[in-house]
């Protein structure tokens, strides 16, 4: 492992106290309204919030709510599928894709994180699609939605380019679909429904305390199924957590890891987790979509200013993953 992924591993692993919340915190909400007139203004909107907290929200982003929630009834369908069904899909450490449960445990908490998932990541999905029969019109409906999350995710990060003195489309490029070593990944995730006997014996968290590894998160979250929260770096110490309310018609987002290398640490990739449900909170499932814009794998990542060795996205996306599955 090199040293900035174990740097990054020890770092984390500081982060599975409890904390303190700070409920006065605000994650920003950014409008992309009239983008193409207005992407100067946005970008500065952009950075302000991604400086201060790594994390902002995205209104007026341009996906119908109603997109959004038939990716949501597709997610659900798929996690409806009998475990014997999904478990022909396996997850595949080496590429990131297909269906894990219950096989990423964080450093933070040295658990497995309480959820299952399912991943897509688009040249590599051979043999890993549901068939027709098993989940009609799946896999159209995941691409379609995959796209349209690739398209807002680069419309951020040329924001970001630009800020950082590359050209506005670097990490368009960076970030090709049509190219064999594309690695963003679409995430479907389903957080098992709890009993208060289970929350009494498996410690404080669904999803614990990490960074993300790649450029850009878009998460979607559905109304009701709280438990996001984020750290702010310069909280870390004091472990400071705020809770980000599960709006459907906001996509919220993250810097990682990939992008804050890029930026020469300027740009911080914070922490957050998913807390088990609290007293007189929903205690069911809970449902997110995310999408990963990580840089194809032959894209170097070094900065403007070099403060790190260039490494392609390749092989950093490789140490992170090996780090945090289980062998399944």
């Amino acid at each position: 492992m090199s040293a900035s992924a174990m740097t990054e591993m020890v770092k984390e692993s500081r982060m599975g106290a409890l904390g303190t919340l700070n409920t006065t915190r605000e994650v920003r909400q950014i409008d992309l309204s009239n983008f193409d007139h207005r992407k100067n203004e946005i970008a500065d909107q952009l950075w302000s919030a991604a400086i201060d907290v790594g994390f902002f929200q995205l209104v007026n982003h341009g996906i119908d709510i109603a997109r959004i929630r038939q990716a949501f009834a597709m997610s659900e369908k798929f996690f409806g599928l009998p475990n014997e069904v999904k478990a022909k899909y396996p997850h595949s450490k080496a590429d990131n894709v297909g269906w894990e449960n219950m096989a990423q445990i964080r450093p933070s908490v040295g658990t497995p994180d309480q959820k299952e998932s399912y991943q897509i990541t688009l040249p590599r999905m051979t043999n890993l699609w549901p068939t027709e029969t098993e989940l009609p019109n799946f896999k159209q409906e995941m691409v379609e939605f995959e796209g349209m999350c690739w398209a807002i995710a680069t419309k951020v990060l040329s924001c970001f380019a630009m800020k950082l003195g590359f050209d506005n489309d670097f990490f368009t490029k960076a970030h090709d679909p049509k190219l064999p070593d594309y690695q963003s990944t679409l995430r479907l995730l389903h957080y098992y429904q709890l009993t208060q006997e289970q929350l009494t014996n498996m410690g404080l968290w669904r999803g614990g305390a990490h960074t993300d590894f790649d450029c850009l998160t878009l998460l979607f979250q559905r109304p009701n199924q709280g438990g996001l929260e984020v750290c702010p770096g310069k909280e870390m110490a004091e472990q400071a957590w705020t809770p980000v309310p599960p709006l459907e018609e906001v996509i919220t987002c993250n810097i990682g890891d990939m992008l804050m290398r890029w930026s020469d640490d300027v740009l911080p990739s914070n922490f957050h987790r998913v807390r088990n449900p609290q007293a007189g909170e929903h205690m069911g499932d809970r449902y997110s979509i995310a999408f990963f814009a990580q840089a194809n794998r032959d894209a170097i990542i070094q900065g403007p200013q070099k403060k790190y060795p260039p490494i392609s996205a390749g092989d950093y996306l490789k140490q992170r993953v090996m780090a945090n599955f289980k062998e399944i």
